[in-house]
C-alpha cells in the first residue's frame, strides 16, 4: 500500500490568522480610499479641473529694462540707450498656414525690407525660445512704417508696433572696444554664474565694459503677465510690471582726451608709407600714474557698435574681424601683442642699475655697431655717439650702449632683464576691467630651449636673444597697456598700478550708490638714484639737442619725459612706439602709442602723444612729423 509523505507544515495559529486578517483589512482600505479619490477628481470633479488646468495658466512675457547710462569722469554721457519702434507679430493671432498667411507676410515683407521666408523663419525661432512673446519681425522702422500699419490695421492681422529701448553709442567708434556690445541672452550665456536666473529673452552685456559691469547695468526687467489656454492662447493680460531702469557707470576715462587719442590715431594710421600700405592698426593708453585711473584707452581701426544694437547680419560680423579691414573688433590696447622696440630700454636700465651690473655713471664706447659671435648688431643707421652714461644712452637711444647691457647680463645668468620685465608689469595680465586681456610674452632661455627640444624652433637660446630683448626685439611679446603700467612704476617711484577704468556706481540722479575699488597694487624697490637718472634720460630725449623726440616736442609747454621705440616685425614695416610721462603736481599722465607698420618712432607715434598731451594740458594742439632718424 502506497503511503504518502508525511505533512509537516505546523498550522497557522489563531493569533497569526488574526494578524493577518488585520493587514489586509488596512490594505483594502487604503486601496479603497484611492480608488475613491481618484474616482473624485476624475468622475465627480474632471470637468471643473479641466476648465482650470485650460482658463488659468500664466505666463510672464519679459519686458526688457533700459540698460544704465555710461559717463565719463566729467558726467558726459558716452553710452544712453534711445526708443526705437519695432515691428512685431503675435503668433497666436496668425491666420492659418496656407495663401491668406502668405498674402500678410508678402504685404508685411514689402513695408519692412524683408522676406517672408526671412518672416516665416524668425516666428519659429523666436516662438521656440519665447513661445508666449510677440515675434520682432524688424526694429528701428520709420516712423512713415508705424503710421502705415496702424491706419491699415485691417490689412496687418497679428501685427503690431511697439517702442523698445535699444543700445545707443552717440560717439560711434569713438571708444568702441572699451564700452563693447550688447546682445540677446544665449543660452550659453544663462549657463555662466553672473547671468543665473536671468530669463530669455533679456539684453545683456556681450563685451567690454557693458559685460564687465552688466549686473549694475542690466536693470531689472518688467514683466507683462498673459493669461493662456492649455493650446498656449492667450484669454487675457493682468496688470504690467514695469521695468526698472539699470544704474549709471562712471568711468575715469575724459572724453576729450578720448576724442584726441581717437583723431591721433586716425590721422597717423591713415598715412600711406613707402609700400602704399594704409589704414594701419595701432593703439594708445593714458595712465594716471598715482592710481592707474584710465583716462583714455583706444584702439584703431575702430567699429560702430550701435550696429550691434539690432540683429548683425553674419557677413558684417565676419568683415569686423577679418585682417583685411584692420580686425577693428580687436582691442589693440589689452590684446595687441608686440616687440616693443627702444621704450624697453627703461626697463633693461632699470634692471641693470639696481642689480648693480654698472652704475649711472659706468661709461661705454658705442662706436656705432658691435659684433657679438657672428652676428654685428648696429645703430639705427650706424650712428657712433662714442663714450657714455646711462643718462645720454637713453638721450640718444644708443643700441649698442643696450646691447652690450644685454651681453653682460646674459653672461651673469640671473636672467635680470627677464625678471625685472615680470616685476614692471611684463608677461602678466595687469588686472585691467576688461574681458580679452592677453598676458604677452618675456623669452627666456628655458622657454626657448624647451620649443627646441619640441622641434618648434630652429636653435636653442643664444646670448644673441638677450642681446635683442634688452632693446625690445627678438621674441618679446608685449602690449601697449603693459609698457604704460611699466612706465608708470618707475614715474610713481615702484608701485606698479592696477589699471581700471570703472570709478563708481550711481542712481538716475548722479547720487553714489558703490564706488569701484581696483586691485590691490604691487610694490618693486627702485632706488631714487635710479629713479631720478632714468627720469633724467628721457626728459633729455625730448628737450635736449639730440634726444629722440626733442625735435616733436620743441615748444612744448610742459615737462615731457619720453621714449621712442622703432620695433622690427618680420615681414612688415618698422612698428612705431612712443611712450611719454608727464608730471604734474594735480594731473600727471603717462601715455603710451604704437602704429603697426608706422616707421621710427619719433615719425609717427611721438606726434600722437604730443596731442593727447596738448588735450590734457590746454596747449595748442597740432600732429607733428617726427624729423629724427633715431629710433
Amino acid at each position: 500500500m502506497l503511503q504518502l509523505p508525511e505533512d509537516r507544515r505546523p498550522p497557522i495559529t489563531p493569533q497569526l490568522a488574526l494578524r493577518i486578517a488585520i493587514l489586509g483589512g488596512i490594505a483594502l482600505a487604503l486601496f479603497a480610499i484611492i480608488f475613491f479619490r481618484l474616482w473624485y477628481l476624475q468622475v465627480l470633479s474632471g470637468d471643473r479641473y479641466l476648465a482650470e488646468a485650460n482658463d488659468n495658466r500664466v505666463r510672464d512675457i519679459v519686458v526688457a529694462a533700459p540698460r544704465g547710462d555710461i559717463l565719463d569722469r566729467n558726467g558726459t554721457v558716452l553710452v544712453d540707450n534711445r526708443v526705437s519702434i519695432a515691428v512685431q507679430i503675435d503668433a497666436q493671432k496668425l491666420p492659418g498656414s496656407g495663401p491668406e498667411r502668405a498674402a500678410l507676410f508678402a504685404r508685411l515683407g514689402r513695408v519692412v525690407g524683408v522676406t517672408p521666408r526671412f518672416i516665416g523663419r524668425e516666428i519659429r525661432e523666436q516662438t521656440r525660445l519665447l513661445p508666449y512673446a510677440n515675434v520682432t519681425v524688424r526694429q528701428d522702422v520709420p516712423r512713415a512704417v508705424y503710421s502705415y500699419i496702424r491706419e491699415r490695421q485691417n490689412q496687418f492681422p497679428a501685427v503690431t508696433v511697439d517702442r523698445v529701448y535699444l543700445r545707443s553709442y552717440p560717439y560711434k567708434e569713438l571708444g568702441a572696444q572699451l564700452f563693447g556690445t550688447v546682445g540677446e541672452i544665449s543660452k550659453e550665456d544663462q549657463r555662466l554664474s553672473r547671468f543665473r536666473g536671468v530669463p530669455q529673452g533679456t539684453i545683456v552685456g556681450k563685451g567690454g565694459l557693458e559685460y564687465v559691469y552688466d549686473r549694475y547695468l542690466r536693470g531689472r526687467s518688467g514683466a507683462k503677465r498673459v493669461q493662456i489656454d492649455a493650446l498656449g492662447r492667450p484669454k487675457g493680460e493682468f496688470r504690467q510690471f514695469e521695468p526698472v531702469q539699470g544704474r549709471q557707470l562712471k568711468l575715469s576715462v575724459d572724453l576729450n582726451l578720448q576724442r584726441a587719442g581717437q583723431q591721433a590715431m586716425s590721422e597717423a594710421g591713415g598715412i600711406p608709407i613707402t609700400d602704399g600700405v594704409k589704414n594701419r592698426g595701432g593703439a594708445f593708453v593714458a595712465l594716471d600714474p598715482r592710481n592707474g585711473e584710465v583716462l583714455a584707452m583706444g584702439s584703431y581701426p575702430s567699429f560702430d557698435p550701435n550696429i550691434f544694437s539690432k540683429p548683425l547680419r553674419q557677413s558684417t560680423f565676419a568683415k569686423l574681424n577679418s585682417e583685411d579691414t584692420g580686425a577693428p573688433l580687436v582691442d589693440r590696447a589689452i590684446s595687441g601683442l608686440y616687440p616693443t622696440g627702444s621704450t624697453f630700454k627703461l626697463i633693461t636700465a632699470t634692471a641693470a642699475l639696481e642689480t648693480g651690473l654698472i652704475s649711472a655713471q659706468t661709461p661705454i664706447n658705442d662706436p656705432g655697431s658691435i659684433q657679438i659671435g657672428d652676428i654685428v648688431f648696429k645703430n639705427a643707421r650706424g650712428t657712433a655717439h662714442g663714450t657714455i652714461a646711462m643718462s645720454d644712452a637713453l638721450r640718444v637711444s644708443s643700441d649698442v650702449y643696450f646691447y652690450r647691457l644685454g651681453q653682460q647680463a646674459d653672461g651673469t645668468g640671473k636672467q635680470m632683464i627677464q625678471q625685472w620685465a615680470g616685476r614692471l608689469g611684463l608677461g602678466r595680465a595687469t588686472g585691467i576691467d576688461l574681458p580679452g586681456e592677453t598676458k604677452g610674452l618675456i623669452p627666456t632661455p628655458a622657454w626657448r630651449n624647451e620649443l627646441f627640444r619640441r622641434k618648434q624652433t630652429d636653435r636653442p637660446w643664444s646670448v644673441g636673444d638677450n642681446v635683442n630683448l634688452s632693446v625690445g626685439q627678438g621674441d618679446l611679446q608685449a602690449t601697449p597697456l603693459q609698457m604704460a603700467v611699466a612706465y608708470a612704476t618707475v614715474a610713481n617711484g615702484g608701485r606698479v598700478v592696477t589699471p581700471h577704468l570703472g570709478r563708481r556706481v550711481e542712481d538716475a540722479t548722479g547720487r553714489l550708490l558703490q564706488r569701484i575699488e581696483p586691485g590691490a597694487s604691487r610694490k618693486v624697490k627702485i632706488s631714487q638714484e635710479t629713479q631720478d637718472v632714468i627720469l633724467d634720460g628721457l626728459r633729455r630725449a625730448a628737450s635736449e639737442g639730440g634726444g629722440t623726440s626733442a625735435d616733436v616736442f620743441a615748444g612744448f609747454p610742459r615737462r615731457v619725459m619720453g621714449k621712442t621705440g622703432t620695433a622690427e616685425r618680420p615681414g612688415q614695416a618698422d612698428q612705431s612706439w612712443y611712450v611719454a610721462y608727464a608730471p604734474d603736481r594735480q594731473r600727471p599722465i603717462v601715455v603710451a602709442a604704437t602704429v603697426e607698420q608706422g616707421g621710427f618712432g619719433a615719425e609717427t607715434a611721438a606726434p600722437a602723444v604730443r596731442l593727447m598731451l596738448s588735450e590734457w594740458f590746454g596747449v595748442e594742439k597740432k600732429l607733428i612729423r617726427g624729423m629724427s632718424a633715431t629710433r
